[in-house]
């Protein structure tokens, strides 16, 4: 006589059922051993869970307040199957009590799994965004999007886990999911990689809302990073809206975090200055610079001999951040340079050719000559 599908699953479960019973019957010893085991597994963990509790206060935002979180996400069906699965090394139960306790395990373990990594996850981005106000608004847009994707990750990894477990192939699973990933993945190209871009931008904080930053041949401030899109105001006044992947892919540099600023300013002097000026020109350049408030000297070096001119080269630093202190000091720097120079008799130099006449034996003139001739005549 044939069975049918549900007359032969019944038939083995009887069968299992019967073994389990003969066990739990005819070796009440080993099965009263292995409950206590289990009992005092539980007991363990929970009065581990409570103390960790107890040392991890809630609402903390820290890496404790974390930790704390991920405690709190533990199921106590996890605790339940860690228990008799810790039991059923300590007994030999039979094989359909073992199957069964093992699948419970492995099905507990991978939601827990994924409520853990969950929380983990979302975790450290609380964390993060809580930490910076500025940009809390936009963290909040990218994290309902990262929450969403962290979702759906750990539950199908969670999901494929416990189908494997219960028999099922899921290596067509696997690979349907590998394929149609690859194809929303070219399909939404543009758009995961300005999603990525603007995660980028949140977390690592290249800048903020409120920095000024010079890209490209632009400089403007930024008002608002978007998941797409991140929208700066240029100093000509209007709005530019530019892709997060085109902003990234140029150099950006943010001009709201110097510390200080450099100023380089060259000059030249004329070949007529005496040489002990030239020699005491770098000290007075250092006095005057010293002189200016925020600013610190550098150098004052002697960079070469022009066409026209003795060249030197002006370095300092204003020790200010601020663009309207660094004009300011670099203007009275200059106008100290003209000051000192007309009381040192310095001649800025500016460019000059000067003719030489030929004498009819073929020397050269100096055109100086004749000028000085009739002064002294007069």
């Amino acid at each position: 006589m044939l069975l049918g599908p549900l007359d032969r699953a019944q038939a083995r479960l009887d069968a299992s059922a019967g073994e389990v019973w003969r066990w739990l019957a005819q070796d009440s010893g080993e099965v009263l051993y292995g409950a206590v085991v289990a009992v005092g597994i539980f007991l363990a963990l929970e009065l581990l869970l409570l103390i960790a509790r107890r040392l991890l206060p809630r609402g903390d935002e820290g890496w404790r307040g974390l930790a704390r979180g991920v405690v709190d996400r533990t199921l106590q069906l996890f605790i339940v199957a860690l228990a008799a699965i810790g039991a059923t090394n300590v007994v030999a139960p039979p094989g359909p009590l073992l199957r069964l306790v093992s699948s419970l395990f492995v099905i507990t373990l991978a939601i827990q799994g994924a409520l853990w990594l969950r929380e983990l996850v979302l975790g450290i981005i609380r964390r993060r965004a809580r930490a910076d106000e500025e940009d809390k608004h936009a963290l909040g847009s990218a994290l309902g999007v990262i929450s969403v994707l962290v979702n759906v990750v750990v539950w199908l990894l969670a999901a494929i886990l416990i189908l494997d477990n219960l028999g099922v192939n899921v290596t067509a699973l696997v690979a349907g999911l590998g394929v149609g990933g690859i194809a929303i993945g070219l399909a939404a190209q543009g758009i995961f990689s300005d999603l990525f871009a603007a995660l980028s931008i949140l977390f690592d904080r290249p800048f903020r809302v409120g920095d000024t930053i010079s890209y490209g041949t632009s400089v403007g401030t930024v008002e608002h990073i978007g998941l797409k899109t991140t929208r700066i105001r240029a100093l000509s006044g209007e709005q530019l809206v530019m892709a997060n992947t085109q902003l990234l892919n140029q150099q950006v540099a943010n001009l709201r975090r110097i510390e200080e600023r450099r100023v380089l300013l060259t000059f030249g002097i004329i070949y007529q200055t005496k040489p002990d000026v030239l020699d005491a020109l770098p000290g007075e350049m250092q006095a005057l610079v010293e002189s200016v408030p925020n600013c610190r000297f550098d150098r004052c070096v002697f960079t070469g001999f022009g066409a026209s001119s003795i060249d030197f080269e002006l370095v300092f630093f204003v020790t200010v951040p601020e663009l309207a202190a660094m004009l300011a000091a670099r203007q009275a720097v200059g106008f100290g340079m003209v000051r000192r120079f007309a009381e040192l008799g310095v001649e800025f130099a500016y460019p000059t050719q000067t003719s030489f006449t030929a004498a009819p034996d073929g020397r050269m003139i100096d055109p100086t000559y004749f000028t000085e001739r009739r002064l002294s005549q007069d």
